[in-house]
């Protein structure tokens, strides 16, 4: 009889752990608490499923911050590369767009998914819905709620891939951190990652310019830069460019202290060169429309505009916009957020990512304490920690 394993959560770290298990020859059951499987992996991609990133391996590893260490040898063993070979394995062919990230030629989530749950049910994985995970009996069964309903499941090994704290209504609650600790694993708080912040705006600029983007900035945060666009929204800011230093600035937002991030609204551009393009323009324009001319949009102009402009010299417009600042004064709640940074101390799972203090318990994805930026970095490392967690049970029954 072969040896049992149960995955509770159904998102890609806790099917990729299937996969590897059942191809090992152990009995898998994937138990997941939603009506359907992989939500927020199919809500991450309604603008266009990002697999991963094409960029050479050092900088990669770089967008995990302290983190990149201890993932080094998981995404390295599961790499882009690798990745990219297996969605191919589904049916999935990939491209590498034009920023260098990674997306399945249909550029959407529910084909590969599709193709993934056929293919792990052809193997003979069980999918259990509407199964909200309670803990453990004093058995050492696994607990789960079904429609109001007692369920008690034995198995010989378990993978946790319950996700983090962000986008509750799609399952990942975090409402495991109180199990853990009840069974003595060490979890750090649950905070929001590749989220937006507020700013306060005029009524006028939140009228006229929320939800627009603002194209190819390059924002400041103490020594980090981050070029992309920025969004403009009723209460504040959100984009690429702002996920890509979210962290940083989350951590600086201590006792509702505002912390300062400075905008350039041309950085193909030094100071001097605008000056020049400005200066040549015909003095009976208007302002707004010299700054059109100098390449800013509507948008960009509004957010220039928030500042006092009367007084200031030509010079001076040109440094302000090279570097508008902006007060940021809190970060969007963690259910707004697109992930979450916290959860179970990587200290807390030895090589293959067993508890060092549950035994035969495993845990991948968002459940443990890394984050990173959008742009494909956080699938990465879900799918990898999936495949390493079980791998990593694959050699604790064996």
């Amino acid at each position: 009889m072969s040896k049992t394993l149960v995955i509770i959560g159904g998102g890609p770290a806790g099917l990729m752990a299937a996969e590897v298990a059942i191809d090992a020859g152990l009995s898998v059951s994937v138990y997941e608490q939603m009506p359907s499987l992989g939500r927020k992996f199919l809500m991450a991609g309604r603008g266009g499923l990002n697999l991963s990133h094409s960029m050479a391996s050092e900088p990669f590893m770089a967008q995990y911050g302290e983190s990149g260490n201890w993932l080094r040898p998981m995404i390295e063993a599961f790499n882009p590369h690798a990745l990219k070979t297996w969605s191919e394995g589904l049916g999935q062919p990939v491209f590498i767009g034009s920023s260098g990230r990674i997306f399945p030629e249909s550029f959407k989530t529910s084909p590969l998914l599709r193709a993934w749950l056929r293919r792990l049910d052809e193997k003979g994985v069980s999918f259990h819905l509407k199964h909200r995970w309670l803990g453990w009996n004093e058995q050492g069964q696994l607990k789960f709620d079904h429609e109001g309903r007692d369920v008690v499941v034995q198995t010989d090994a378990t993978v946790l891939a319950l996700g983090g704290g962000s986008w509750a209504k799609l399952g990942s609650n975090g409402l495991w951190q109180e199990i853990l600790q009840t069974n003595g694993v060490m979890v750090d708080p649950l905070e929001p990652s590749n989220m937006g912040f507020h700013v306060f705006w005029s009524e006028v600029l939140k009228e006229r310019f929320a939800g627009q983007p603002i194209k190819n900035v390059d924002l400041k945060f103490e020594d980090q830069h981050s070029r992309g666009d920025l969004m403009i929204t009723a209460e504040g800011i959100e984009g690429g460019a702002v996920y890509a230093l979210s962290g940083t600035i989350r951590d600086s937002l201590v006792e509702n202290k505002p912390v300062e991030l400075l905008v350039d609204l041309r950085p193909d551009l030094d100071a001097e060169s605008l000056q020049a393009k400005f200066e040549k323009l015909k003095k009976s324009l208007s302002l707004s429309n010299k700054l059109r001319r100098i390449g800013l949009s509507p948008p960009a102009i509004a957010l220039l505009r928030e500042q006092a402009l009367a007084s200031l010299s030509v010079g001076q417009l040109m440094a302000l916009i090279k570097a508008v600042p902006l007060k940021i004064t809190a970060s969007q709640p963690i259910d707004r957020a697109i992930s979450s940074a916290g959860g179970v101390r990587l200290d807390e799972v030895d090589e293959n990512l067993m508890l060092k203090t549950v035994p035969s318990v495993f845990v991948a994805g968002e459940m443990l304490d890394w984050e990173a930026p959008t742009g494909g970095f956080l699938l990465q490392a879900c799918f990898a920690t999936g495949r390493k967690a079980g791998e990593g049970v694959v050699i604790f029954l064996a």
